[in-house]
Parts: structure tokens; C-alpha cells; sequence
């Protein structure tokens, strides 16, 4: 699947949103290129995956504070996101 600059930018910002990044930074500017490229150019799955590998990290400093165990909050965003299997068996 090709995806124009355009629509790439917009799918990068929609994926910086859902994942929280502005209220709760944890990647870096070339996390979002490398997990959209990894995920196929599918913005759901890339969100589930980043949401996933970000509530790995519990806890969140800032400036010497610690908040509590935020790893459930992330699983919750992340299950918004996963494929349901809609095959017969």
C-alpha cells in the first residue's frame, strides 16, 4: 500500500493523538515512522501496538515525581484497537 505525504502525515498525527503522546510522551519522532512502516501502513494496528508497547512502562517521572501504575490505562486505550477475528472455524 503506497500512502501519499500528505495522508502519511495526517495518519502520523492521528496515531500521536490516539496514543496519547502530547499528555504523556514515551516515543520518539522515528517510533511513529517505524511502527506504521512494521504494521503495514494500518493506523489501528500501529496504535494497538504502540499503546501496547507503551503500558510496559508503568510508571511515569517527571521532574522527580513518580504517578502510579498507569500500564492498565494503556491496555484499556489498546483494546479499542485489536483486531477481532471474524472468521468461522
Amino acid at each position: 500500500m503506497e500512502v501519499g505525504d500528505r495522508e502519511y502525515c495526517e495518519c502520523i498525527e492521528r496515531i500521536r493523538k490516539e496514543t496519547r503522546e502530547d499528555q504523556l510522551p514515551y516515543f520518539d519522532g522515528d517510533d511513529f515512522d517505524y511502527y506504521f512502516k512494521k504494521n503495514g501502513f494500518d493506523v489501528d494496528a500501529t496504535i494497538y501496538e504502540m499503546l501496547v508497547v507503551k503500558s510496559e512502562d508503568s510508571t511515569i517521572q517527571v521532574s522527580g515525581l513518580t504517578t502510579q501504575d498507569t500500564s492498565s490505562y494503556f491496555k484499556r486505550l489498546a483494546s479499542r484497537y485489536r483486531k477481532r477475528n471474524t472468521g468461522n472455524l
